[in-house]
């Protein structure tokens, strides 16, 4: 089984890469804001509690998203592999993940960290929340509170990673087939390795 982390701050194209990825390795995609935004759609008191935590730029606790990661690996026995799309985001995720991978007998083969700049990041969601009818994308303040928790929280899952030699950092920003081509570049290495 071959385990990808897509790692990056909101806006980063972690969805967009996400998708070409998917399509191109056969990975099984797991977006922990995929799974929340379907449950708060469906109005669950899951997605409504969900919905109240990030309209304030906060983060999901831990414990509902590592159930998700959970049900999700459970669900799905003969992946070849599977990408995780904006999780884990703390080291206490992070260290879940890798036991709950180890308890499989899989881990996270590597972690690839898109790299943009703060300015377009803000720019990139304030479009998004034009189109995407998500009321985190449309309120400046609510788009920097949000990189400003990834820094100070997910910043260090990288670190935690880069102890093992799993971090790749790849520029996030340039065109679409652009960033996909280093991506697949770095992943392709790491397969026939």
């Amino acid at each position: 089984m071959f385990n990808i982390i897509l790692f990056g701050p909101p806006g980063s194209g972690k969805g967009t890469q996400s998708e070409k990825l998917i399509a191109r390795y056969g990975l099984k995609h797991l977006s922990t804001g995929d799974i929340l935004r379907s449950e708060i759609a469906a109005k669950s008191p899951l997605g409504m509690a969900a919905k109240s935590i990030m309209d304030k730029g906060q983060l999901v606790p831990d414990e509902v998203v590592i159930e998700m990661i959970n049900s999700a690996l459970e669900n799905n026995p003969q992946a070849k592999g599977f990408l995780f799309d904006g999780f884990p985001r703390t080291t206490a995720q992070a260290e879940a993940l890798d036991k709950l991978l180890s308890q499989k007998e899989t881990e996270i083969a590597m972690v690839l960290a898109l790299k943009v700049g703060r300015d377009e990041l803000v720019s990139r969601l304030v479009n998004r929340g034009k189109t995407s009818g998500r009321s985190d994308d449309t309120d400046e303040s609510v788009i920097k509170s949000r990189i400003d928790e990834y820094e100070r929280k997910t910043a260090v899952v990288a670190d935690y990673y880069n102890q093992f030699g799993k971090v790749v950092l790849v520029p996030g920003e340039g065109t679409i087939d652009t960033i996909f081509d280093s991506l697949s570049t770095e992943i392709d290495s790491k397969m026939v390795a």
